[in-house]
């Protein structure tokens, strides 16, 4: 009997979306064939890939895998490419049923290799519950002598989580993703940077971390952590997941975190938040555009899978507009145009209309190979400048060192 196994980015929402689909797709389509799907942490995730070869020797037949690991699993022949699949078989609206935005990551020499699972670019994540309260407004302009208000600036968005924290009640006022796991505190540095005019490459596409910018950006990150900001005690023990579950607690005010985390705290059953939360553009330096960043997650096929037309059939048939708008029900973020349009869905979370405008404006991270590696580096200057008080400047050329060090 032939089995498919799946390695899962583990999150509750994708694995509930994923089982209802396998249950779907048997009902349509009944075999003996069976899905494993395994839910792994993301360090977890890009070891079984990668680090233990699990794409090419057969391991995992289908994978998550999210657009930072993308070129280096086209580049070590990890994974499948799917034209031909696509072509004798394309999903519903072939690929134009996705925004560009959603498809060029995964095309490398005219050739496509994944296709959309889950999206939402950062964005800063609001509670309307206390933000539109009118004694909360009335006491903030008593302090600040201005209007409460989604925070336009990093300065005003210091003094309101400064004034929403409130330890006493079990709040506070922003939680962030510390935790170095080689992603969220680098998308919160790249976050810093580019709200401050500064850029993360050259010209020539060069990773390049020596600039006033960054120095400003790494030093903003630093006081967040160490000075009394309103941050969450477990906001340096938290990957973005646990932020994001921390908020849904009703724990925080604000967060900037993925779309997907708000809009799964406003429809779950079990959020303290739930019906309460809306989303703005993240805050930026005077002068300077909202910054965002755009991550999406991939369903691909393992270049070792023993079953990879079996596979493919799931994947089309898991991308289809009636599943990818179970998964935004369930808690995902569904990537068809649809979706993103679906009257139910707007009407459930009516910040959904936003998320095209995000898309816009959002950047990506560079496509390099090694960038899992370079994202580490990162990932410790800013631990680094969390957890010492060794200059900004010092730590942004370290890491610049080890970066060419790689090349």
């Amino acid at each position: 009997m032939a089995k498919l196994r799946f390695a899962v980015r583990k999150f509750a929402p994708f694995e509930q979306a994923l089982a209802d689909t396998w249950s779907r797709y048997q009902a349509m389509y009944p075999s003996d064939i069976q899905m494993e799907f395994v839910p792994m942490d993301l360090e977890e995730l890009y070891a079984a890939l990668f680090q233990k070869d699990g794409l090419q020797n057969g391991t995992w037949d289908i994978a998550h895998v999210n657009t930072d690991w993308i070129t280096e699993a086209y580049e070590r022949g990890c994974i499948q490419p799917l034209d031909e699949y696509i072509k004798k078989q394309p999903p519903e609206g072939g690929i134009d049923a996705w925004a560009p935005s959603l498809t060029k990551l995964q095309q490398f020499e005219g050739h496509f290799y994944g296709l959309p699972f889950h999206d939402g670019p950062e964005c800063l994540v609001l509670r309307k519950d206390l933000f539109n309260a009118t004694t909360e407004k009335e006491r903030f302009f008593e302090q600040h002598s201005r209007e409460l208000r989604a925070p336009q600036t990093w300065d005003e968005f210091l003094d309101v989580a400064s004034f929403f924290y409130r330890p006493e009640q079990g709040l506070y006022g922003t939680v962030f993703g510390g935790y170095p796991d080689g992603h969220n505190a680098v998308f919160d540095f790249c976050i810093q940077l580019w709200a401050r005019g500064g850029e993360l490459t050259t010209t020539s596409g060069a990773v390049s971390l020596v600039s006033a910018a960054a120095v400003d950006a790494l030093d903003f990150y630093r006081r967040l952590f160490r000075e009394p900001c309103g941050l969450h005690p477990k906001s340096l023990d938290y990957e973005s997941v646990q932020a994001g579950q921390a908020f849904a607690r009703g724990e925080a005010a604000m967060m900037v975190n993925w779309f997907g985390f708000a809009s799964w705290a406003h429809i779950d059953e079990a959020s303290a938040v739930r019906g309460q939360v809306d989303i703005a553009p993240i805050p930026a330096c005077d002068g300077y555009a909202a910054p965002s960043l755009n991550v999406y997650w991939l369903y691909t096929v393992g270049n070792g899978s023993a079953h990879k037309e079996r596979a493919y059939d799931f994947l089309r048939f898991a991308v289809q507009p009636e599943q990818d708008k179970q998964l935004t029900l369930t808690g995902g973020v569904g990537c068809r145009r649809t979706t993103w349009t679906d009257a139910e869905i707007n009407g459930r979370i009516p910040f959904y209309a936003k998320l095209e405008q995000l898309h816009e404006t959002a950047r990506t991270l560079p496509r390099l190979r090694n960038w899992a590696a370079i994202a580490h580096i990162i990932d410790q200057m800013v631990n680094q400048a969390i957890q010492t008080n060794t200059e900004s400047n010092v730590l942004l050329y370290e890491a610049q060192q080890k970066i060419e060090e790689l090349t």
